[in-house]
């Protein structure tokens, strides 16, 4: 991840963060930009990037962000497994108690974090969200790992990198570079949390229904 200091980033700046999530916009004035076929191509392609930089993904370990990168996560890891002939470690990672914004959000309930029984020292750990916006997420979740232990290295994966930076966050791997205004919302939406596969962009009514972390 090339970051100066990382946050987990608005990760769900589309569907909220860590669960609940901005309103949805309406029929009307929402657009769906990836089809579930190329979600799955984009997450192909991550996952054979992650084996070309890291020697076949040796020593890798998967770390997804509630809610949708953990399902994320669980098909990279699946993908590469494929490939290798091996399962590849995965888990979640949950940032609530490390967010910045605590005081100023609503309380929202606690994810799981599961680590691989054989844990994170001196593995590579690459961070997997939906969305990557302000860099606030991935920021939360770089202090959320840093007391699980010691990896060697931290990678960061998003599906959609919708820029607005607020952070000094750079993903290592992204499926699609997807430009927007503050005023719009972009919601990815995967089978195992929605019932179906899509990343849509819609606008806004309000500054309280934007995503943003």
């Amino acid at each position: 991840m090339h970051a100066a200091h990382p946050a987990r980033d608005q990760a769900e700046a589309s569907a909220g963060e860590a669960g609940g999530g901005p309103a949805r916009p309406g029929p009307a004035d929402r657009k769906t930009v990836l089809e579930p076929a190329e979600i799955g191509r984009a997450l192909t392609r991550i996952a054979h990037e992650i084996l070309e930089r890291t020697d076949g993904a040796a020593g890798v370990v998967l770390l997804g962000i509630p809610t949708r990168g953990v399902p994320l996560a669980a098909r990279l890891a699946a993908k590469i497994t494929q490939v290798e002939g091996r399962p590849l470690p995965h888990g979640s990672l949950d940032i609530t108690m490390y967010r910045d914004d605590l005081r100023l959000r609503p309380a929202r309930g606690l994810g799981p974090t599961e680590v691989p029984a054989e844990g994170i020292d001196g593995a590579i750990v690459v961070i997997v969200d939906d969305v990557l916006y302000s860099g606030r997420t991935v920021r939360a979740a770089l202090d959320a790992l840093n007391d699980l232990g010691r990896p060697r290295a931290v990678q960061l994966a998003v599906l959609i990198d919708r820029g607005h930076r607020e952070l000094p966050v750079r993903p290592d791997y992204v499926g699609k570079n997807l430009p927007t205004s503050k005023q719009e919302v972009v919601r990815v939406l995967l089978t195992e949390v929605d019932s179906q596969d899509a990343v849509i962009i819609g606008r806004a009514a309000t500054t309280e229904q934007r995503s943003g972390t």
